[in-house]
């Protein structure tokens, strides 16, 4: 079965990423959903720590294909993402094979020898390409990192599931590789990337939403502390406290804080345990600083809704 037939409904595939803890928004299931359909990659914006990375491997765990990670960086080089040449396997090769031909093989001869398939090295492209059914899960990490030229590589890739390489001409895909590529928009990318991709703008979660990842995530977790958690960081996100911060929590965080209020055998929150446990929620200093004088508004009741 391919992906795009794996799933009939959007709500069928909301269900399933449910019950691998993802929960998302419908506008995001039916981006997914269409990206399956259409056999489209999908390009994730937003904020450090929304859930883009978590979706594909969550998406990945529902359509039982292998998650092949392309993680992006400055000054990235198309070897590292599409494939490298064996050269010590080749220089062997090249030895054995005048040794044992006794100079009867031209200089010719043994190049083209070298230049094979089994002396490639494959890298996340080339191993998504050739991964037999049910095919992989390429996810694209973090793609506004690289530079220009490394956007523009990526083209024939993202346009027709297919790379170039020199020595052996085109590798089309054998089964065409679910693709995410995630972006936190440290700089705009390319249109003719953004054309070739299906597009959805990530928020933080609503409350609801966070609740229920933290539910799922940490069920060891008191109801009332993990709606204490979904509360507290919400807050945290909205003005006016979001202004304070220079970056404010994800959906990581909150996981990983209540986690550290569970071990810690916290029953609720308290100005005491949110200043020990703040570093889990911030990794700046000066945000560490900014959340004291504003405890007692972020941890005050919730207001009453008439």
């Amino acid at each position: 079965m391919t992906a795009k037939d794996t799933f009939k409904t959007i709500d069928e595939l909301a269900q399933a990423l449910e019950g691998v803890g993802y929960f998302a928004e419908r506008r995001l299931i039916t981006a997914v959903f269409l990206s399956l359909k259409l056999e489209r990659p999908l390009l994730l914006e937003g904020e450090p720590g929304v859930g883009k990375t978590e979706l594909a491997k969550a998406l990945a765990k529902v359509l039982g294909r292998p998650l092949i990670r392309l993680q992006c960086y400055d000054g990235m080089e198309q070897r590292e993402a599409l494939y490298e040449w064996n050269h010590a396997a080749q220089l062997l090769h090249m030895r054995a094979a005048a040794t044992h031909a006794g100079g009867s093989a031209t200089p010719q001869d043994i190049e083209r020898e070298v230049y094979q398939k089994r002396f490639l090295v494959k890298r996340p492209l080339l191993e998504a390409l050739q991964t037999e059914v049910p095919g992989a899960l390429l996810l694209i990490d973090e793609v506004d990192r690289t530079d220009e030229p490394f956007e523009a590589f990526l083209l024939e890739y993202l346009g027709e599931y297919q790379v170039s390489i020199p020595e052996l001409g085109s590798i089309q895909a054998e089964v065409a590789p679910v693709t995410i590529l995630t972006s936190n928009r440290t700089r705009d990318l390319n249109d003719a990337v953004k054309r070739r991709c299906l597009y959805h703008w990530m928020d933080y979660p609503d409350r609801e939403r966070e609740l229920a990842v933290v539910r799922s995530q940490v069920p060891q977790a008191s109801a009332q502390l993990t709606e204490q958690v979904a509360e507290f960081v919400g807050r945290l996100r909205s003005q006016p406290f979001a202004s304070a911060f220079q970056r404010a929590p994800g959906i990581a965080e909150s996981v990983e804080w209540a986690k550290a209020l569970v071990a810690l055998d916290t029953l609720t929150l308290d100005p005491e345990v949110v200043q020990d446990t703040v570093g889990i929620l911030f990794k700046q200093r000066e945000d560490i600083a900014a959340i004291t004088p504003l405890l007692d508004d972020l941890l005050a009741p919730a207001p009453t809704v008439l």
